[in-house]
């Protein structure tokens, strides 16, 4: 069923969950709309497939007035005169019967299946999207207040430092030193919080909200180990996917042209006609009728156009079949390349964990061993550099492998919480 969607929050909503965002995408999303177009459209004939029989009727008003000459006139030429013009109306029934016109229904019938898919496949492409890009905010924003949090640390040592110095304790190129890191600092969560205005901006302008609109996102990244082999996804899930269904309908559509065509050409056709027409001064009317029951003949010899149309019908199906196990190939080869990459990329995150508390360590050490006077202030600052780069592959290694979790699930046309409560391995 297309996936109807309404507003759940106003403009003046402050805080937007991941679900929020989506439903508001979807609902004012305006390529979505023109699928809207197309699928109610498409709905509209599936529901009157009467349409294809229903006969062709006309009505007509004449006025007709005799015969009289124009340049031979005579003296016993009646005058030009209003009262011999003859008024008259006419109903006229046209119906048109050919063995092509059960398969002219199943297309229409198709074309409004393949306007579902194609609406659905929307809905999950910008649903995809939106949580891609909600995500990505939230881990922004985490590494803001990391780098808030580096530039307190350093406003708090250099505060320390020029303490020290008035005390006569450390020289003045140890300040110094700390001026520059306390800079550096605020220079990186100046560039990072206008990088952050900028995807924000983006997000709204998605949902269809107002640049400065001012909202926080409710939610946060949680990462769970995905445990899946790729032969088994194949085989549950490859048929499932979108661009194979619309393929496969592509096939079915194609063999049903085919046939359509070929029964259109080549068996014969009946044509119902009916016509009455009627005079109202002096009243009079006439009923004609006629049937005509056509048999084509030149489709059945090779080298017509009508055959050559049959022949090139054919082809466009096989090469459709060719095309099917194309898209085929080129599924299994991703699913298989996304596999392997979660597992490397869970591999990363680990490592990534490992080396924040590594450099977490290293810099309480050095910040001790600083306070102690046995270390320069460069190598504190090294330290403190190092712990904060870690911290940032931890939050870019599990967005990332966030982002092929949600890329391998819309491979398999898969919801991508159910994914991982199918595929994820609790407490890792």
């Amino acid at each position: 069923m297309p996936c109807v969607q309404y507003n759940t929050f106003a403009q003046t909503t402050t805080e937007i969950s991941l679900e929020q965002a989506v439903n508001h995408a979807l609902d004012y999303n305006l390529n979505l709309r023109k699928t809207v177009i197309d699928l109610e459209a498409s709905g509209y004939s599936e529901r009157r497939l009467w349409s294809e029989i229903f006969p062709t009727i006309n009505a007509n008003i004449n006025a007709s007035y005799p015969g009289t000459p124009l340049f031979t006139r005579t003296e016993e030429t009646p005058p030009f005169s209003y009262n011999n013009i003859r008024y008259g109306a006419g109903v006229g029934i046209n119906l048109g019967l050919n063995a092509g016109i059960p398969y002219a229904m199943r297309s229409i019938r198709l074309a409004h299946q393949s306007n579902i898919l194609r609406y659905e496949d929307a809905c999950n492409q910008l649903t995809i999207q939106v949580t891609k890009n909600f995500y990505s905010l939230i881990t922004e924003k985490n590494n803001l207040l990391l780098l808030e949090e580096v530039q307190n640390l350093a406003q708090r040592q250099h505060d320390r430092n020029r303490t020290l110095f008035n005390n006569g304790l450390i020289r003045e190129l140890v300040v110094l030193q700390s001026s520059l890191a306390l800079e550096n600092a605020r220079f990186n969560l100046s560039m990072a919080n206008t990088a952050y205005t900028n995807s924000m901006a983006e997000f709204l302008a998605l949902l269809g909200l107002a640049h400065d609109t001012n909202v926080i996102l409710s939610g946060e990244v949680n990462i769970v180990r995905i445990s899946a082999d790729a032969e088994f996804l194949i085989r549950e899930y490859l048929d499932k996917r979108p661009d194979i269904e619309r393929n496969k309908q592509e096939i079915n559509r194609l063999i049903n042209a085919q046939r359509q065509l070929a029964m259109q050409s080549r068996a014969p056709s009946l044509n119902l006609s009916v016509d009455w027409n009627t005079g109202f001064d002096p009243f009079d009317d006439r009923v004609s009728a006629s049937a005509r029951l056509n048999i084509p003949i030149d489709p059945w010899i090779g080298g017509t156009t009508r055959s050559q149309s049959i022949n090139r019908a054919k082809d466009s199906v096989e090469k459709a079949v060719l095309d099917l196990e194309i898209t085929q190939n080129s599924a299994k080869t991703q699913i298989r390349t996304l596999t392997a990459l979660l597992h490397n990329s869970w591999n990363s995150i680990l490592i990534a964990r490992l080396g924040y508390e590594s450099a977490q360590r290293n810099y309480q050490m050095t910040e001790q061993a600083f306070n102690n006077g046995t270390v320069e202030y460069l190598i504190l600052e090294d330290a403190r550099g190092n712990m904060t780069a870690a911290m940032q592959r931890i939050f870019q290694s599990e967005l990332s492998y966030l982002n092929m979790i949600l890329d391998l699930s819309s491979a398999l046309n898969l919801d991508w919480n159910l994914f991982i409560r199918t595929f994820g391995v609790p407490g890792d």
